[in-house]
């Protein structure tokens, strides 16, 4: 019974130590990399999608795949991380990061699926609850990241915000009501995570 009771303190207190410690499998490169894809994105959907309003599903199919590419370079950098310098340790952070995070994007995708589904007279919506949707998995993962990241998360909340509040009809399928948020917020992350964790740790 002692033994059990000791594996079972022990393994307390080692999620104690992996939910303080501070997550660095997220990159800055590979961030900004995404705020860069954010932006070209904004010139190319004219261009690909052309007029949103009468086929939402073509706007959603674009800003999905772009979706999927910038977590695509993230989880890839996350996986060479782990694979070079992973130790057991680093992978229960990293499995801690994924699970904080991932909650948004299913919520996000889902929503998005009703909508277009359901209720595509609404869905002139969907820029602004991305980026809200976008900015509680920010602040779910701030406990493993540095104090600096709540005001990424608070850019895309102000930014989804104003969004629903200005974007309307066709103003909200603009190319840069998408293209401006993702692309400041992310370089915005990348400043936050070059400055607080890269830098400090090539310091050190």
């Amino acid at each position: 019974m002692e033994l059990h009771e000791a594996i079972s303190s022990l393994s307390v207190i080692r999620r104690q130590l992996v939910e303080t410690e501070t997550f660095r499998g997220y990159r800055a490169l590979p961030v900004a990399c995404s705020s860069a894809l954010a932006l070209v994105a904004g010139f190319l959907q004219p261009l690909l999608v052309g007029n949103p309003v009468p086929d939402v599903a073509a706007y959603v199919l674009f800003w999905s795949v772009v979706a999927a590419v910038s977590i695509g370079l993230t989880g890839l950098t996350m996986t060479l991380r782990d694979n070079l310098i992973g130790t057991s340790r680093t992978r229960a952070v990293t499995w801690l990061a994924i699970t904080q995070f991932a909650p948004c994007l299913g919520s996000a995708a889902l929503a998005t699926l009703v909508i277009v589904r359901y209720a595509p007279e609404v869905s002139w919506l969907l820029p602004g609850l991305w980026q809200i949707f976008f900015s509680q998995g920010v602040f779910a993962a701030c406990r493993l990241l540095p104090r600096l990241t709540v005001s990424v998360g608070l850019f895309y909340l102000g930014t989804g915000l104003l969004a629903l509040g200005l974007a309307r009809g066709e103003w909200a399928f603009h190319p840069w009501a998408m293209a401006i948020p993702f692309g400041v917020g992310q370089l915005i992350a990348a400043a936050v995570l070059y400055w607080t964790v890269e830098r400090t740790h090539a310091r050190s």
